[in-house]
């Protein structure tokens, strides 16, 4: 090039030399793998390490331990009355609370518990009570009757370990909730629990007295509902100490199941379950008006 200096044609070279190297980087450098589709009506949980319980919470969550977790699908939402009619109509599967012919209902008025004739999946809290809207979450199923389900889907119950590591949005630790630090936020809940003062009285402001619609109160950054208040789920786990973790156990007729999500009937001042380390316990066989669930599937490992 005219006018050129062999320093500056040094240069030039020199610098194209590096543009190519560096445009050959480029090219070559390995793209992210994509992520596995989800099913339909599911979510990709990430794998990864998530720290599981609270210091702050009830003995039941303590002590705290951190777990390492595969990737897993979750379903976005608990299974909905018009899902579990489907199956039921595809099965003939009858549920523990139909067997025994009564289930577990809390009346509002009296706030008590009582043992209801007639309470099913279909009418929760009553054959003379309204019929559940097909958008709820079915509740009235026992641990049994959710593995059915989940087995005929194709699926299985999450573990509790993965249900966890779910609401905290696959991080490994993260804030109170699912959606964050506060059950308010702006002036809108964000799930569905009881106001007031359990059992006495609840004044409905997040607008539903008892379940509400999966998804009425927004999605977490991961897109799952209602992993906070609405219903309990079952998780597939055997409900004991954290401290007794990778230990021998062998069930016997008192043992009970995990449950997880807290519910309409969660009041801070006496459960507080919809925190993400939020546990509870039932038998297997039992049925309540406020206890549904989710199902979960393996992940290819990326």
């Amino acid at each position: 090039m005219a006018g050129e200096t062999p320093v500056l044609r040094h240069c030039l070279v020199a610098a194209c030399v590096i543009a190519a190297l560096v445009a050959g980087c480029k090219k070559s450098a390995p793209s992210p793998a994509p992520l596995p589709a989800p099913p339909p009506g599911m979510v990709y949980i990430p794998g990864g390490q998530t720290r599981i319980g609270s210091n702050d919470g009830l003995p039941q969550e303590q002590p705290v331990f951190t777990a390492d977790v595969k990737p897993f699908f979750l379903d976005i939402h608990p299974v909905t009355v018009a899902q579990y009619r489907a199956f039921v109509q595809a099965t003939g599967h009858i549920t523990h609370a139909e067997t025994y012919g009564d289930s577990g209902v809390f009346d509002f008025e009296t706030g008590e518990w009582s043992l209801v004739k007639g309470a099913t999946w279909h009418h929760p809290f009553g054959p003379d009570q309204p019929a559940a809207p097909d958008d709820h979450p079915v509740t009235q199923v026992s641990w049994i009757d959710a593995v059915a389900y989940c087995e005929w889907a194709g699926k299985r119950l999450p573990t509790e370990v993965e249900w966890e590591h779910a609401a905290r949005n696959a991080k490994n630790g993260g804030p109170t909730y699912a959606w964050g630090d506060s059950l308010v936020i702006d002036g809108r809940y964000m799930a569905n629990t009881w106001q007031g003062q359990f059992p006495k009285f609840n004044t409905a402001a997040d607008g539903y007295l008892g379940a509400s619609p999966v998804g009425a109160f927004g999605a977490t950054p991961l897109g799952l509902t209602d992993m906070g208040g609405n219903v309990w789920e079952w998780v597939d786990d055997w409900f004991r100490p954290y401290s007794e973790r990778g230990k021998p156990y062998e069930p016997t007729a008192e043992s009970k199941k995990v449950q997880r999500g807290g519910s309409f009937l969660c009041d801070p001042a006496v459960c507080h379950g919809y925190r993400v380390s939020g546990r509870a316990d039932a038998p297997p066989d039992e049925g309540l008006c406020h206890t549904g669930f989710r199902c979960a599937r393996d992940a290819p490992v990326q």
